[in-house]
């Protein structure tokens, strides 16, 4: 894993986020402490359990997007659920051990993907041998010499002892001149309108469809896997121009040349060592049994989550993966519940808690300015691609980051999320007309914004249902 100290990990974060030092520091010494967790003895190493985290504050403030840019930055595995999906264990809804299964899912995609990135040069010289042969030697493919055989038929002992399909080779390539003429051609763009003919294999999906309850995610994925690759691979010819044909035959190589059961063991461990699941609205869950009602599973949800949690092993279609020192981060408003709320053992598998603060009038002007993904240079790039040059005065952002605090307080405070929907309003007039408009050069003032959003000030009510 990379080798961030605390202070470089909360400089990468302020990058993009504004404010909110006390959770960048805790979530920087939980990223760091995995790293020296690695660096101690092993007989050491798994005694040590991770220093799960819990953010307290309203929404917009930057929770999620902490924990995003943190396994961003680790290159971890990182999974967002809502905790308010999950429900107790005989109640319709969704496992709560499905959170580690899509984590193993998105980890063996990213590790599959590094792995294809690993291998592109050669996926490529391969892909291009291929279409010179077509280009050379278009007659020259392999010819089936028994049909493909039914895999219910072997398996079932009913094929007769038949021998296994076998390929005719392909007839030895003459030494042509003009080979590598083609080569030069291809790789300089000067092929892409031919079109060739190119076989590839298509996978016949069975018509099944497999209805799961909660809890039974897993058995269906497996089970339409199974059908599926007891179904033969055939294959089937398409006419494509040259660029496709090179897109398709690197993907077929790609296939061949990572080892997916490498990949999945590596996958496993990166979930097992650096993996970072998101709990949101875990506020949600708080509070204990009332009896009757819709909160009646509350402290079950609870009591379900406990075990992932505290370290247990969970069973995906990719093997058991251990839970132990996988790092859970929680966040919920706490509007109605609070913390202590949560039932005794699960506050204790969530140690530390940092509390996020409402946003003001400064942190949204920092917000329109200073992060390299500001919303601000995110419309200017927009409407460049109508050629249009759109320039913000530094009186129009604080008008902006003004309504947004204004609206905040006199609707819901639904935080940074404020200044999409006010930007949005703002331009709404030059994104329309973008395409029409003559002069290129387009200045929003201070005054075009108070024009834009002045009448919703007045009207509290109407500004509820638009901003």
């Amino acid at each position: 894993m990379k080798n961030f100290t605390p202070r470089e990990i909360v400089s990468e974060l302020d990058k993009f986020i504004i404010g909110q030092g006390e959770a960048k520091r805790a979530v920087s010494i939980a990223l760091r402490n995995r790293w020296r967790r690695l660096q101690v003895p092993e007989e050491l190493r798994d005694e040590i359990a991770p220093k799960n985290i819990i953010m307290i504050g309203p929404t917009g403030v930057g929770k999620t997007e902490i924990a995003r840019r943190l396994a961003r930055l680790a290159s971890a595995p990182f999974v967002k659920v809502e905790a308010s999906k999950f429900t107790e264990v005989g109640y319709v809804g969704k496992d709560v051990e499905s959170m580690i299964r899509e984590l193993t899912d998105l980890a063996v995609k990213m590790v599959r993907e590094e792995e294809q990135e690993r291998v592109q040069v050669r996926a490529q010289e391969l892909a291009e041998e291929k279409i010179l042969d077509i280009l050379t030697n278009p007659t020259g493919h392999r010819r089936r010499s028994n049909p493909v055989p039914n895999p219910l038929e072997s398996l079932m002992g009913l094929a007769g002892g038949g021998e296994p399909e076998k390929e005719e080779p392909e007839p030895v390539k003459e030494a042509e001149p003009n080979r590598e003429k083609l080569r030069e051609d291809l790789r300089g763009s000067k092929l892409d309108d031919r079109v060739i003919e190119l076989e590839i294999s298509a996978q016949s999906m069975p018509m099944i469809e497999v209805i799961s309850s909660g809890g039974m995610e897993e058995m269906g994925f497996n089970l339409k896997e199974m059908f599926g690759n007891l179904m033969p691979k055939q294959r089937k010819k398409r006419k494509v121009k040259i660029p496709e044909a090179l897109k398709i035959l690197i993907q077929e190589e790609l296939g061949k040349l990572v080892d997916m059961e490498a990949v999945v063991k590596k996958a496993v461990k990166r979930v097992e060592e650096n993996g970072i699941v998101f709990l949101d609205e875990i506020d949600k869950i708080a509070g204990r049994e009332s009896g009757t009602g819709p909160d009646i599973s509350r402290e079950g949800v609870q009591r379900d989550i406990l075990p992932i949690v505290e370290g247990s092993n969970v069973s995906t279609k990719y093997g058991m993966v251990k839970t132990d020192h996988i790092l859970f981060i929680a966040a919920g408003a706490f509007h109605v519940s609070k913390p202590s709320d949560l039932i005794p053992e699960l506050q204790g598998r969530f140690p530390l808690r940092v509390e996020l603060r409402s946003l003001v009038k400064e942190d949204f002007l920092r917000i329109l300015i200073e992060p390299q993904n500001s919303l601000t240079r995110q419309y200017i790039a927009l409407m460049k691609t109508e050629g249009i040059d759109l320039e913000m005065t530094p009186e129009a952002l604080e008008e902006l980051a003004q309504f947004a605090a204004l609206f905040n307080e006199r609707t819901e405070n639904i935080g940074a999320r404020r200044l999409h929907t006010i930007l949005e309003k703002v331009l709404e007039e030059i994104s329309f007309t973008a395409p029409e408009i003559v002069e290129k050069k387009v200045v929003i003032d201070a005054k075009y914004v108070r024009e834009r959003l002045q009448n919703f000030v007045k009207d509290v009510d109407l500004s509820r249902y638009i901003l």
